[in-house]
């Protein structure tokens, strides 16, 4: 039959459902109803046989009724006059004395969803809430539920509400777990079912009585729950402690988010203790079957590893990748592994993972670089040793993304700047992708004294500007080329300038222009001014950085356990970032803010001393809660800190003042999952304000002066002072502002700063 199909198939229906030799035969009249679904699936409009499929329902054939009811709720909304009609039926079968037939009936009447029938269901409703068939029941306490979302701004009947409290009593766990999920809907605005002591103890008693997905939802609603007494605690602990252990992964996991909603304040050691316990369910379930439960089950670990570095590090085997697995799989178990390097199995790992850099999903291979790389940060030697032999293979793909990661490790391991320097030989022929062409240029600008052909690959890019789309590639060109100028004027001198005439004379983007214009007049005001705004001091190579990540407390993060927030898309290569974020942030932003802004480069020195720093009005306000000791800190500490999590710091007031400010910015890069998007870029500017503790004032004319201090009559400058409700003591308030506005970018930017500050305190401890 054609889709869409004429009238002649629907005139034939309505002239056998009227036949009464049709109606008389059982058989051949349920056929003759089949077919119209039949019909009405193909996309046929059968509307026209409503008060004939009516006339159908009056049968004590269950299928027949269940045909005509399918029917009847596709086209009620379509005839609303003869709606009444179906009603008067389904209510006349609600006192069938065929229970089936009264849940059935029950189940149709509400999914009708016509405004105008409510009154009509109400008291069938009610008396199906006493009916003596639990299935009947069932149905009824969710069909107060429907009911309530017709109309969701009438006023809650009192009488109804009470008695689905009552039923929570109800000797069929189904229908005390339909009460909970009716109230939940009905009392929204309320914030859902009220939990009290005997409630909350019913609840547990029954809770084995359940089916998987009921004892969820118990365990969820209990997490409103708050033990009086400590004994009290301990028993609700010690009936939920062999669901940790339970094979539904479900309800494991929804035990455990019970477990630290009640333990990870009061008892973090029980916290603890339950991680530990639930490591095994978990790490079944990383190897189910379902590509979706794997996927899950793997972000839930990379929560577990934030507060419990070491948990699963024996199992570290677990997490190699199989072939046959989605790249998000693959992708998702090189982050845990990162996470699992240690002493004894780095070299196991490296090799997993090297196996990986050659795989022929590119997605797959630049994970796996990046993820080697993050491993550097704690074993460079091993790490570059790997990096330099995926340069020999001459991969494009590849090539570009070990670029950029030798670039991010430089970054935070100075110390690995010669054997860096040492592999980039040659490789500048394989870069065909912007990112790769700017992780290349930012080298050499940085590191052009070390790498004896600099000046030759940057003359080499200077004779293609022209053919050069990528406007970030340009600024990366003109900040090298000036660098390397400065130290080897000679081989360099006749490439600037012409880079230099060109972007000014013919360029037409005008942020090259403008970087051009500003770095030619730069020059012209003598080198050593120039030398001092684009290189500064150097970090000392010998400092290191921070290995590892220690232990975050488990309220960090436990609201987001068993939610869909850990399964937020993270980049691999993008640091250590917290869980939750769905942002990158860049480790080297896509627009050079650092000249002549910024003098520091690559670790040098902040600006600070006597030094005016103007407050960020407006933007979104935030406070931290974070060691009051932060402002005492030396800038190239925290700037090391803040660099860790891919934030970079503009300007600093000196140590020991008030208030206390600190500039950064950083640029988050959304991925878009569309084949055919990009990434999507948002610059962050923040500013840390610290206006102090009692302890930390001092009098006022023994306190050094510069960095934003109070001047003239000892009032402070315009927005030193917090305002309203920026009073309180303690803790250190964030200002942000984004280009282009994206609250999510905020948001991510803020979990990511906290992360970090926090982690600074107690190192700085």
């Amino acid at each position: 039959m054609p889709y869409f199909g004429g009238e002649e198939p629907v005139k034939e229906l309505r002239r056998a459902l009227a036949n009464p030799n049709v109606q008389g035969d059982h058989l051949r009249y349920r056929n003759t109803v089949l077919k119209v679904i039949r019909v009405m699936s193909q996309g046929v409009d059968v509307a026209g046989l409503f008060s004939e499929m009516v006339k159908a329902c009056a049968t004590v054939d269950v299928v027949q009724k269940k045909l005509v009811y399918v029917f009847l709720c596709s086209y009620a909304s379509l005839n609303p006059e003869l709606s009444l009609l179906v009603i008067n039926t389904l209510r006349k079968d609600c006192q069938d004395p065929n229970p089936m037939v009264r849940s059935l009936a029950l189940r149709n009447m509400t999914n009708l969803r016509l405004p105008s029938l409510t009154e009509y269901v109400e008291q069938p409703l009610m008396a199906g809430l006493r009916d003596r068939a639990a299935c009947v029941r069932r149905v009824a306490v969710l069909g107060w539920a429907k009911l309530h979302s017709l109309q969701p701004h009438a006023d809650t009947d009192a009488v109804v509400v009470n008695e689905l409290y009552g039923m929570l009593r109800d000797s069929d766990p189904v229908v005390m777990v339909n009460c909970l999920r009716a109230l939940e809907e009905i009392l929204k605005e309320e914030g859902g079912v009220a939990v009290n002591r005997a409630i909350a103890h019913h609840l547990l008693n029954r809770l084995k009585e359940c089916d998987v997905w009921g004892q969820c939802e118990v365990l969820r609603v209990l997490q409103r729950y708050r033990p009086q007494t400590e004994d009290e605690l301990f028993d609700i602990l010690s009936l939920l402690d062999p669901s940790l252990l339970s094979p539904n992964v479900p309800v494991m996991a929804a035990t455990l988010s019970l477990f630290l909603s009640l333990c990870c304040l009061a008892m973090p050691a029980v916290s603890l203790a339950a991680l530990e316990r639930a490591q095994g369910p978990l790490l079944a379930a990383c190897g189910s079957a379902s590509q979706e439960m794997k996927f899950t089950a793997l972000c839930h670990v990379q929560l577990l590893l934030r507060s419990l570095p070491g948990l699963m590090g024996e199992h570290y085997k677990r997490f190699f990748c199989g072939y046959a697995e989605p790249a998000y799989i693959k992708q998702r178990k090189m982050q845990v592994l990162v996470e699992l390097v240690n002493d004894d199995n780095v070299g196991f790992v490296l090799d997993e993972l090297k196996g990986y850099c050659t795989d022929v999903s590119a997605d797959t291979a630049q994970a796996a670089i990046s993820a080697i790389g993050r491993i550097g940060r704690s074993y460079s030697d091993r790490c570059l040793e790997i990096l330099t032999g995926l340069l020999g293979l001459k991969q494009e793909h590849i090539t570009s993304v070990v670029v950029q990661t030798m670039r991010d490790l430089v970054w935070v391991c100075p110390q690995c700047s010669d054997s860096v320097c040492e592999a980039l030989e040659g490789c500048e022929d394989m870069l065909l992708d912007c990112q790769g062409r700017q992780a290349l240029l930012w080298l050499l600008g940085v590191h052009g004294d070390r790498i004896s052909g600099a000046p030759y690959v940057l003359e080499a890019f200077v004779e293609q500007v022209r053919s050069e789309m990528a406007a970030a590639v340009k600024t990366e060109l003109l900040t090298a080329a000036t660098r390397v100028f400065l130290c080897r004027p000679a081989e360099t001198q006749d490439t600037l300038g012409r880079l230099l005439h060109y972007c000014i004379e013919e360029e037409m983007d005008m942020c090259v222009r403008d970087q051009a214009l500003l770095y030619y007049r730069l020059l012209h005001c003598g080198i050593e001014e120039t030398r001092w705004v684009l290189q500064g001091r150097r970090s000392d190579p010998s400092l290191g950085v921070l290995i590892g990540r220690p232990a975050e407390p488990v309220s960090q993060w436990a609201r987001s356990f068993n939610t869909l927030e850990p399964l937020r898309q993270w980049g691999a290569g993008s640091g250590s970032p917290p869980q939750g974020a769905p942002y990158h942030l860049d480790p080297k932003p896509s627009v050079d803010l650092r000249d002549p802004l910024n003098p520091r480069q690559d670790g040098e020195e902040t600006l600070t001393g006597e030094v005016e720093l103007e407050p960020l009005h407006g933007g979104h306000k935030e406070r931290l809660q974070v060691s009051s000791a932060l402002h005492r800190s030396s800038p190239p500490q925290l700037q090391a800190a803040l660099q860790l999590a891919n934030i970079q710091t503009m300007a600093f007031t000196p140590p020991h003042t008030l208030p206390w400010r600190v500039y950064l910015y950083t640029h988050t890069r959304w991925e878009s999952p569309s084949p055919a998007g990009g990434d999507t870029h948002t610059l962050v500017l923040g500013e840390l304000l610290y206006t102090g503790a009692p302890e930390d004032k001092e009098p006022r004319e023994d306190r050094p002066r510069g960095g934003g201090e109070p001047r003239g009559g000892g009032e402070p400058r315009g927005g030193g002072e917090p305002r309203g409700g920026e009073s309180e003591e303690g803790g250190v308030k964030v200002t942000v502002k984004q280009q282009p506005r994206d609250d999510e970018a905020v948001k991510g930017f803020l979990l990511v700063l906290s992360d970090a500050l926090h982690t600074f305190s107690s190192e700085s401890c």
